[in-house]
């Protein structure tokens, strides 16, 4: 886990599940050359400008997401998840984002609709602020800019 400065407007967690510690060299015709690192420096660099600190995780297992999605509570002021394939079969991860009340977005790099069918479901979803597909690893700086419109219209 690697966290960045808490900032005046709160921490981000930014979450990544299954096989993305993989990322640059997993699949890079789906899923790019970037790295989880690069990722990860994206996502902290435009949370910084937005005001964020940010709390980066990965993991390959599911009792572990649950965890940190439960310790955001009380920490973290939103959630960024790319729960990788659990996003097609964690009721958990499903009830753990519903339980914190947390605005969440939902990423995923690849357009999961133009891949496998059982790609296509998210239990995920219905819980998300926001969904982003297919937006590469920008879609990470998308789910910041998200989250910033959605804390600002709470907060105000």
């Amino acid at each position: 886990m690697t966290s960045s400065p808490a900032a005046d407007r709160g921490t981000l967690l930014i979450i990544n599940g299954p096989n993305l510690n993989l990322l640059g060299t997993r699949e890079p015709e789906i899923y790019g050359t970037a790295t989880l690192s690069d990722v990860e420096q994206l996502a902290t660099a435009a949370a910084k400008v937005a005001g964020f600190g940010t709390t980066c995780l990965q993991s390959n297992h599911e009792g572990a997401l649950v965890d940190a999605i439960h310790a955001a509570r009380g920490r973290s002021v939103g959630i960024i998840i790319n729960a990788g394939a659990y996003t097609h079969t964690s009721v958990a991860l499903r009830d753990a984002i519903a339980g914190v009340e947390l605005p969440t977005v939902e990423v995923h790099i690849s357009n999961v609709h133009q891949r496998e069918e059982f790609r296509h479901h998210s239990y995920l979803s219905p819980v998300c602020t926001a969904v982003i597909v297919g937006a590469g690893i920008h879609g990470y700086e998308l789910a910041v800019s998200v989250l910033d419109k959605s804390l600002a219209q709470t907060q105000a």
